[in-house]
């Protein structure tokens, strides 16, 4: 199976990266990532995927273009569906890069991640898999969790205290709006 795989950042790459390749799964990596804010973290997180990329042999896609303000007129006064804007947008780009670049299926590391929802993910992924006529290869990645955080320490990867949206931001540091939005 040929496969891009759409990473979010380099640590969360870890596990995903490791359990397909022990399938024998041969993938390249694509980073696209219009939510990320502020633009120091964007371009932290695109270094470090690129950097792990290069370590370990991978192709990678780097879609360099900072998207925030795109990100922010399709999810402004509409925060509380933003994750599933999110979702689509950055998936669709992944579906579209695959078929446009030969590959047979795609996939995402956002299903490494314990904080993801992944019945929308996979949702998602597998309306565009029959909208591009590509395999979406769905894997719960979040079993590699703890070995792949304990891999990126040892590493010395950047790894990043949030999401990456302005919201989750302020969700992460905000101790106050978190306790206002938990009461909804």
């Amino acid at each position: 199976m040929n496969l891009l795989l759409h990473i979010c950042c380099g640590p969360c790459a870890i596990f995903p990266i490791s359990s397909l390749q022990q399938k024998g799964v041969s993938l390249s990596g694509y980073f696209y990532n219009p939510n990320i804010h502020p633009y120091k973290e964007f371009r932290r997180r695109l270094r470090t995927a690129d950097e792990y990329s290069k370590e370990i042999g991978i192709p990678m896609f780097l879609d360099k273009n900072y998207g925030l303000i795109g990100f922010l007129r399709n999810v402004v006064n509409n925060e509380d569906n933003r994750c599933s804007y999110c979702y689509r947008d950055r998936l669709e780009k992944t579906a579209q890069k695959a078929k446009k670049e030969g590959f047979e299926s795609f996939s995402t590391t956002l299903l490494y991640s314990k904080y993801q929802n992944h019945r929308e993910i996979r949702s998602v992924c597998e309306e565009l898999s029959k909208q591009y006529s590509l395999h979406f290869y769905y894997e719960d990645f979040r079993a590699g969790w703890q070995a792949a955080i304990d891999e990126s320490r040892e590493r010395n990867m950047y790894r990043q205290p949030y999401c990456g949206c302005i919201y989750s931001e302020q969700e992460r540091y905000d101790k106050k709006f978190r306790k206002n939005r938990q009461k909804k």
